[in-house]
């Protein structure tokens, strides 16, 4: 098939060797690229039970047949690994523009094996690869790393870097490119840490080949139009994902106080329209034209963003309304390599903690200045951080406030309040790397288009399947979560356009369950079962006091028939495991 390189760098930190191989295109015809192809390469090639710190584990950098296309939306790149946070399969996503240098350079992949004797970093230009000391890097952050490799070389690079919360194996450290784009869940910034890797800098200057490349450009650009992609999408372009703020206020599904309630009466205290007051300029990543990253600059804090999750983490959730602290809390996590949705969740968690007299952490709720500086003690891991750096579920096991950690399988919860969309609960619950809401994002049916009763049980186990199915795909293909009219077909049109290969529908479908089904095998062979597929006490047990969910708490037995229901859709055993037909499929 065309669209690939066929091509995987794969580099012996231990050894300082780098050689190129095949891409297995048997796997990709059935997992395509990116998430589903970098999960397939670590279910084959990973031994059950491994550290997920130590030399034996694997990061993947994948692309997609797309990258480097015209397609637009198609310029994020997969990081995967096992989670160190949670033991699970792990995949993220992060946008910018490295994913279009790896795939310039002639590469499908790259698979980074064993560990560096010292700190260094990877340098990739094209067919060349070195490996250079990075001694003078190992300690600063993520912005001034990648500055000075910038510097070292020049803006045709692209720089990969991880900061303090990486270098000391945190479970909730990030990978940073284009200085604010992260791979930020799981901890594959912690895998990259254990490997003495501070950085990957890479450059391409080749191409990517398609058939009939004047056609497939012309087409590709009539679909962006018929899809009204960028028409559809201006919020986007104006506000971020600032904008999904007011819609979660008024669904009901904004998190407050650590998920105590939902709902903020001062919202617009720090909204989108707020923070776009100090807006300083615009970027997209590459091959998109949606441009959703904002740089802002309140007082001396500056980020891109903020996003959604992170002004929900560190302002109603943490208790505080301050539009400048907000930014820069998120600046000062973007710095140190931390994935703000897990360091928000802790700190939220610990200063509950602390007003209900169960332990004291000295950080009360809206004591933002303390915030800030617990970022920086947790990703240096000094003092109190060190201990918050471990993460809620290993805090509550030892402290308690167990009935307030809002986890699953060790991985922090988003900023989307379940109690008030019963689907993202089960989307939470049976995620594979532990609480997310990118595999299925239920709030899109039960409270925005509200094309599904948020309150019930009844269907959640199939909408989940549908929502985890079609990203399964997306993100398989690498495409943005902000092409939000995308559709199978386009899909299946767009794979056509850039392979050669035919595809349908039927054929995306399939992947996308497949993707799941293979993700839930890893994470089967590491001893996952339907007991790990649960929900926060809380939800359970406190129903919500304000907003349009109030009273709502979702009975366990309901939750349990969600469970059950989505199992039953997929061809899974009662107990969450897959048979072993299923397996020998994959």
């Amino acid at each position: 098939m065309l669209g690939y390189q066929n091509n995987v760098l794969r580099v012996d930190l231990s050894k300082k060797t780098a050689e190129t191989e095949p891409l297995r295109m048997d796997w990709a015809e059935k997992y395509i690229g990116s998430k589903g192809l970098s999960i397939k390469y670590l279910y084959e090639e990973l031994k059950p039970g491994i550290d997920p710190l130590s030399a034996d584990n694997k990061l993947i950098f994948m692309t997609g047949p797309m990258t480097g296309t015209t397609v637009p939306c198609s310029g994020k790149l997969a990081v995967a690994g096992k989670s160190p946070a949670t033991g699970t399969i792990c995949d993220c996503s992060i946008g910018g523009h490295s994913a279009l240098r790896i795939k310039y350079a002639g590469y499908d992949a790259i698979i980074i094996e064993g560990a560096l004797d010292k700190p260094g970093y990877l340098l990739i230009e094209d067919d060349k690869v070195s490996f250079e000391d990075g001694s003078f890097l190992w300690g600063k952050g993520c912005h001034e790393t990648e500055a000075l490799l910038i510097e070292k070389y020049d803006h045709d690079y692209s720089v990969l870097t991880i900061g303090p919360a990486g270098e000391n194996l945190s479970g909730m450290a990030c990978i940073t490119s284009d200085y604010y784009r992260q791979a930020g869940r799981g901890g594959m910034g912690a895998v990259m840490g254990s490997k003495n890797l501070k950085a990957v800098v890479v450059k391409g200057t080749g191409s990517v080949e398609i058939p009939n490349i004047v056609e497939a450009v012309k087409r590709i650009a009539e679909i962006e139009k018929e899809d009204t992609l960028l028409e559809d999408n201006t919020f986007v372009f104006d506000l971020g994902t600032t904008a999904f703020l007011e819609a979660c206020q008024d669904g009901g599904i904004l998190p407050f106080k650590n998920f105590s309630d939902t709902t903020d009466e001062n919202w617009t205290d720090y909204n989108g329209e707020v923070l776009m007051e100090k807006l300083q300029g615009k970027r997209g990543c590459g091959s998109c034209g949606l441009g959703c990253g904002n740089f802002l600059k309140i007082g001396d804090a500056i980020c891109e963003g903020p996003e959604y999750e992170t002004i929900a983490a560190f302002g109603p959730n943490a208790g505080n309304r301050d539009p400048e602290a907000i930014v820069k809390a998120n600046q000062v996590a973007d710095d140190m390599g931390l994935d703000t949705i897990s360091a928000g969740d802790v700190l939220n968690w610990a200063m509950e903690m602390t007003e209900k007299g169960i332990h004291d952490f000295g950080i009360r709720f809206g004591e933002m200045d303390k915030y800030i500086e617990y970022l920086k003690m947790m990703a240096k891991g000094e003092g109190i951080g060190k201990e918050l750096a471990m993460g809620v579920k290993k805090l509550a096991e030892k402290y308690g406030g167990n009935d307030f950690a809002m986890h699953v399988k060790g991985l922090e919860y988003p900023q989307y309040e379940p109690r008030g969309s019963w689907g993202m609960s089960l989307a939470y619950a049976v995620s594979d790397r532990g609480a997310c809401h990118m595999r299925a994002y239920a709030p899109n049916e039960e409270v925005f288009a509200a094309s599904i009763p948020p309150y019930t049980p009844e269907g959640k186990g199939e909408m989940v399947f549908n929502l985890a199915q079609f990203n399964a795909v997306k993100f398989s293909l690498c495409i943005c979560d902000f092409w939000a009219t995308l559709s199978m077909d386009t899909m299946a049109e767009l794979m056509t356009l850039v392979t050669g290969k035919e595809w349908t529908a039927d054929d995306m479908a399939e992947v996308g369950t497949r993707v799941i089904n293979i993700a839930r095998a890893f994470n089967q062979r590491e001893g996952f079962t339907a007991k790990d597929d649960t929900a926060p006490k809380r939800i359970f047990n406190d129903a919500l006091k304000s907003g349009p969910a109030a009273g709502q708490k979702i009975p366990e037995e309901a939750f349990e028939d969600m469970k059950q229901q989505y199992y039953s859709v997929l061809g899974w055993n009662a107990d969450g495991t897959l048979p072993d037909s299923l397996i020998a499929t994959l």
